[in-house]
């Protein structure tokens, strides 16, 4: 297994529970009452929070709502299409060689 076909292998993952969880967090948000700091939904909200709180600092709630976590999910989204996707710069790289 070359190094590029490694590092697909792991990134693919890796983006994906990613966004996995910040759509597990934005349903979170629809009940303010789940206490965050409790299982299972620390298990959610631990390794979500460090991307959340510098984002928060640039982009204020709309109405509200914290629309941070839905930036993460494009933001993972993307990252996933453009690195790994059909077309993708790692899927290309790793035709060529």
């Amino acid at each position: 297994m070359t190094g590029l076909n490694l590092t697909a292998w792991i990134l693919g993952p890796v983006l994906g529970v990613m966004t996995f969880l910040f759509i597990f967090r934005i349903i979170l948000t629809w009940y303010p009452q789940v206490d965050l700091n409790r299982l299972p939904f620390n298990l959610i909200a631990w390794p979500t929070e460090p991307f959340l709180v510098p984002l928060r600092k640039l982009v204020s709630p709309i109405g509200g709502v914290d629309i941070t976590p839905i930036i993460w999910v494009g933001i993972f989204s993307l990252l996933r299409e453009i690195l790994l996707g059909q077309q993708g710069l790692l899927t290309m790289l790793s035709r060529v060689n």
